[in-house]
């Protein structure tokens, strides 16, 4: 079983990267990723999207003179808009040459959750991830002051409704419970006192600001502080808690490496980011160099984007329908701006219910198949598999045509990151048995078809 393999596919969405950490050294091929360039452009699919509170007040002024007919056409469009920004941000993931900023803006994505169904806006959705993005690497004290005061977080815990005299406590109990201290290291009066401090923050054009009259200018005490604290004192009163690393510490553990991380390395890696104030691109480069050297495969239950792309990947299939993949998603209950809660996807089993398991299977043999995902249309089909060559509805998979049967088995096995036990070798050597041709016509479709097999396997859920 490869590291490097092991390690794209953490690092990343598919094994596409084990290349480039074998030819750069695992910690060159960390800083290159750690320097990826952001695109700060607004993607096409927004121009006719409202971005200004202004733009958004016209919008619904119309919405008030239109027939119903015409206001549900206007309500389509903005959702169209919000399938495209999923769609967008896939390909994103799927083609980046170093995908780890990726995953990291999707790990901060599933932690500071905002969906379009609640917030109804998709620029501002838009600028909620690209915040997301931008500070992946940086400091989560500033990414935490910046979240809190984006127009999707107002909008989405309700704070546009948190005003003196009339106190919504939403924003102030998350930004604890779920954004950065945890159950169990706060009190209910610090919620209530950290509400008066957001009061009166809501919408602003470009991002969320104070409303004068809203406000609550009130002195309150705040984890034993007094004072007149607004969002920003309020989170560097936070993060001078004991708690404050250890909540992050866990859920990075949790996305890149151990459903179940010990506690031991979870106080081990939030003392750390305590040392560094809180920045979390080194903290990131120790866990990563640190676990790296241990053997950690099977610690983990692949998420569906590592285990649809991973799929791709090993296929080779270039060219393949975006809608689709997201639709995969969704089924897997992993949409993407659409957790089912401020919670989030919990991840970890969730992922291996027996529902998702058999659509995976599913899923698996009509990739192997060269068909597309989950709807039986031919034109889909063909738009969604395309190899190089571009024919159509065909794979390629990649193996040694100079190799054996059981040459074959443990590199296939090496690739998808699990080892057989002499049951599963068995019937692995019965669909490729001993005396297989790998240089005989319909050879590849015999390792096709083995291949479809280990990929149904419980092992390779694992990660």
């Amino acid at each position: 079983m490869h590291p490097n393999s092991l390690w794209s596919l953490r690092l990343g969405f598919s094994n596409k990267e084990a290349q480039k950490i074998e030819t750069l050294g695992f910690k060159r091929f960390l800083e290159v990723a750690f320097n990826s360039k952001v695109d700060d452009s607004i993607p096409s699919f927004l121009n006719e999207s409202p971005k200004t509170l202004e733009e958004l007040k016209t919008i619904r002024q119309q919405l008030k003179t239109q027939s119903a007919d015409e206001a549900k056409d206007l309500r389509l469009k903005e959702n169209q808009v919000s399938q495209e920004m999923k769609i967008w941000w896939i390909e994103k993931m799927r083609s980046d040459e170093f995908p780890l900023r990726e995953k990291m803006t999707c790990f901060w994505h599933n932690h500071y959750v905002s969906t379009f169904q609640k917030v109804k806006v998709n620029h501002w959705i838009f600028q909620h991830n690209q915040i997301l993005r931008t500070h992946a690497f940086g400091n989560f004290k500033t990414l935490t002051k910046e979240v809190l005061k984006s127009n999707a977080m107002v909008r989405y815990l309700d704070n546009v409704d948190n005003r003196k005299g009339k106190i919504n406590e939403n924003l102030s109990r998350e930004l604890l419970e779920l954004f950065t201290l945890g159950i169990g290291n706060y009190t209910e009066e610090d919620i209530k006192n950290g509400a008066k401090g957001l009061a009166g923050l809501g919408l602003g054009e470009t991002k969320a600001m104070y409303r004068k009259f809203q406000q609550d200018n009130d002195v309150i005490t705040y984890f034993g502080q007094e004072g007149m604290f607004k969002a920003d004192e309020l989170i560097d009163i936070i993060f001078e808690q004991k708690a404050a690393p250890y909540l992050i510490t866990r859920k990075l553990l949790k996305w890149f490496l151990y459903d179940v991380p010990s506690e031991e390395l979870v106080t081990y890696y939030g003392d750390y980011l305590r040392k560094v104030d809180f920045e979390i691109q080194p903290l990131l480069q120790k866990i990563f160099t640190e676990e790296y050297a241990k053997n950690t495969a099977g610690s983990k239950i692949k998420d569906p984007l590592v285990y649809v792309l991973q799929l791709q990947n090993e296929l080779q299939i270039d060219k393949i329908n975006p809608r689709l993949l997201h639709a995969f998603l969704k089924m897997q209950g992993m949409d993407l701006f659409g957790q089912p809660n401020v919670k989030g996807w919990n991840g970890g089993k969730e992922w291996l219910s027996s529902q998702v398991y058999l659509q995976r299977n599913n899923v698996a043999d009509l990739m192997c198949n060269g068909k597309g995902l989950g709807r039986n249309n031919q034109k889909e089909d063909n738009e969604m598999m395309q190899n190089k060559s571009g024919k159509q509805s065909a794979v390629a998979l990649k193996f040694d045509a100079s190799g054996t049967n059981k040459t074959i088995i443990t590199e296939l096995q090496n690739r998808l990151l699990f080892q057989a036990d002499a049951e599963m070798q068995t019937d692995f050597e019965t669909l490729l048995k001993y005396d297989f041709n790998p240089k005989s016509e319909g050879a590849e479709n015999a390792v096709l078809r083995l291949f479809n097999e280990m990929v149904k396997r419980p092992e390779f859920q694992l990660i």
